[in-house]
């Protein structure tokens, strides 16, 4: 029988870490969300697999790098290493529809709303054994994008009013997340560990 786990997937930027208004290139431009270190280090204490699922164009906009990208995750980890904890897996599209590119544009299927990091996640977990209970998963982010990406992915979404915090726009697209959150670790803390099926 194929063992099940409980993921939570995290949108990046304006979720985790703060939202600067462009692409995150360096160490020294990304910076946590307070009490986001904290919440994730509760979520998998409480047996959540973390996966970052991250829509990042700046790459076939020529902003940054794959490398940079990856670097930044490094990071990430580093900075969550503070509190005994890790994310387990990241994911990243790099194209977009207006900046046409003949390496990334490929990936289309992938970028939020679209479902095709979450269906890589799945599928990956999977294929080492494990099965991914989507009854007991969130996807938590702050735009409609994660929100409808959750929710077509079957998933149970959550939006959090930290960076673009577009809880008005999902009203007016009624795109309608399970819970609103001031931020991740309210998300976490008062939301989804309460409510884990």
């Amino acid at each position: 029988m194929v063992r099940k786990v409980k993921v939570l997937f995290l949108d990046r930027d304006g979720t985790i870490n703060r939202d600067i208004g462009t692409y995150v290139t360096t160490r020294e431009q990304f910076q946590l969300i307070k009490g986001a270190d904290v919440a994730i280090a509760l979520a998998k204490q409480a047996g959540y697999e973390i996966v970052i699922i991250t829509n990042q164009a700046g790459i076939a906009k020529g902003i940054v790098t794959p490398e940079q990208v990856e670097d930044i995750h490094v990071y990430l980890n580093e900075l969550l290493a503070v509190r005994n904890t890790s994310f387990d897996r990241s994911y990243y599209c790099p194209t977009h529809p207006d900046y046409p590119h003949p390496e990334y544009d490929r990936f289309a299927w992938c970028r939020k709303p679209e479902t095709g990091m979450v269906d890589q996640a799945v599928a990956d977990y999977l294929s080492s054994g494990v099965e991914v209970d989507k009854m007991q998963s969130f996807f938590i982010g702050d735009k409609t994008v994660d929100v409808e990406c959750g929710l077509r992915a079957g998933l149970r979404p959550i939006l959090v009013r930290t960076g673009h915090g577009e809880e008005e726009l999902c009203h007016e697209r009624r795109i309608t997340p399970e819970f609103v959150a001031d931020n991740l670790y309210q998300a976490i803390t008062e939301y989804v560990l309460l409510n884990a099926c």
